[in-house]
């Protein structure tokens, strides 16, 4: 069985338990067991009362994050280092096992051109230490490869197996994203296939990143391959519902995603379970 989970977009575009918790009978009648915490402003995070709610409603926490776009981990790798650190000890407080996302840039941040040799060096250089930084806390850290509009660094799942290869960190994970997928692999099985020894977390998508089944994502063939590598970690719903001002523009969110929101989570997440349930997964 794989854990079902619901990046909490779908309902706000931070983490607001006032609005969360109201949706938490719904959300477990349809088998959530796992909630991601968008974790943009760390210190905004109540460690306590968060901590607590997941315990009352027995799901799993994953925060997760893309770097301000001042950060540099290349130029200046101690800066995005002091942002992380929070960011892990929010984790470790929530009760959170990792830290997912872009870890390792800036969502929205492109040169225009091929990642140089120098980035990709200074990439894996902080890598190493964030992993490391991670660890002290009791952390595995995920890095998610982007779509080519997002990043230059990492965009496929082979190009995040051999940064992890490079680094050589036991606690670095590959996060992938169908969104991102979609654009970027030739197949789903062939993205899956080159991720699956490093893979650790798993955004299912929508192509138009609404409505699971109402865009143009291949659900049958994504499904299909998750199951053939035998890939048993969490599978989270992310939908742009909601998003914050300080991530929307490096998302290119516009618009909304969803004529009637609501069916992000009404009719999402049964397609969703119906589609593994025909690959052969479960969700719950």
């Amino acid at each position: 069985m794989n854990t079902f989970g619901l990046h909490t977009f779908a309902i706000a575009p931070v983490w607001d338990l006032d609005l969360i918790e109201p949706q938490m009978e719904r959300l477990k009648g349809l088998g959530i067991g796992l909630l991601e915490i968008p974790l943009l402003r760390p210190e905004e995070i109540d460690t306590l009362r968060t901590r607590a709610f997941a315990e009352r409603w027995n799901v799993e926490l994953i925060p997760s994050l893309g770097l301000p776009r001042a950060l540099d981990v290349v130029a200046r790798p101690d800066e995005a280092l002091a942002f992380l650190e929070p960011a892990f000890a929010v984790c470790e407080a929530v009760g959170s096992k990792a830290l997912g996302g872009v870890t390792y840039g800036t969502i929205g941040k492109t040169t225009g051109r091929a990642p140089t040799t120098e980035e990709i060096d200074g990439m894996c250089r902080f890598l190493v230490r964030a992993a490391k930084a991670a660890k002290a806390h009791g952390l595995k850290l995920g890095i998610e490869p982007c779509n080519r509009y997002e990043t230059h660094l990492i965009n496929r799942g082979i190009d995040a197996a051999r940064i992890i290869e490079r680094v050589g960190a036991d606690n670095i994970f590959i996060h992938l994203d169908t969104y991102h997928m979609h654009i970027e692999e030739e197949s789903f099985a062939a993205g899956f296939k080159a991720a699956a020894p490093y893979l650790g977390y798993v955004h299912v998508s929508e192509a138009n990143r609404g409505v699971p089944g109402r865009g143009m994502l291949n659900w049958a063939a994504c499904m299909k391959a998750i199951a053939d590598i035998g890939y048993t970690g969490a599978i989270t719903l992310e939908s742009m519902n909601h998003v914050d001002v300080d991530i929307a523009g490096g998302l290119a969110v516009w618009r909304p995603v969803a004529e009637n929101p609501d069916n992000v989570i009404g009719v999402g997440l049964p397609f969703l379970r119906e589609e593994a349930r025909k690959a052969g997964l479960t969700l719950g």
